[in-house]
């Protein structure tokens, strides 16, 4: 089993390009590198929210680092060499971690420029059916966005969040 050890953010940006509501958010997260030197795995990531109607954007760069048997890490840098993949219950743990790290911490970025959280707290998970297939869960039904994710070559992840309308509300589903 592959243990997420530590999360680093090594750049930060954030900028606020329009004056105007926001109405709604896109978070991609895009495995960049995955570097395996013996038990250790090192996965340098970009997490990236463009603000709807170019209101805005964040960027940040990171590496995660994760240790587990030496078998299964050299199957995993074979993975990663052979079609930039990643076993599926590793990859929703990073994409997991990657989210929440970003998420809160780009918190405080985006207060800088005014712009909102870039907060999409659904935990993704990797279907079963088809490559790089991704959807994500909302932990919290009532929290009046819709989400939705995709993925590119298993290497990339993105949601979309925006209000949803009173018309919107009675058919989401929790």
């Amino acid at each position: 089993m592959l243990d997420i050890r530590s999360t680093t953010l090594t750049y930060a940006e954030a900028r606020r390009m329009a004056k105007g509501a926001i109405s709604g958010i896109n978070v991609n997260i895009s495995l960049e590198d995955v570097l395996v030197r013996g038990q250790d795995v090192e996965i340098n990531f970009k997490y990236t929210v463009d603000y709807a109607e170019k209101v805005g954007m964040l960027t940040m760069y990171g590496v995660l680092i994760a240790n587990g048997e030496l078998a299964e890490c050299q199957a995993l840098s074979r993975d990663w060499n052979n079609g930039r993949k990643l076993p599926k219950e590793f990859s929703e743990d990073v994409l997991n971690t990657i989210n929440y790290a970003c998420g809160t911490n780009g918190t405080l970025v985006v207060r800088a420029v005014n712009l909102s959280p870039p907060m999409v707290p659904p935990r993704i998970t990797v279907a079963d059916e088809g490559a790089g297939a991704v959807s994500e869960e909302a932990d919290t039904p009532a929290s009046g966005s819709q989400a939705g994710a995709g993925s590119t070559g298993g290497s990339s992840t993105s949601a979309t969040s925006g209000s949803a309308s009173s018309s919107d509300a009675s058919d989401a589903k929790p």
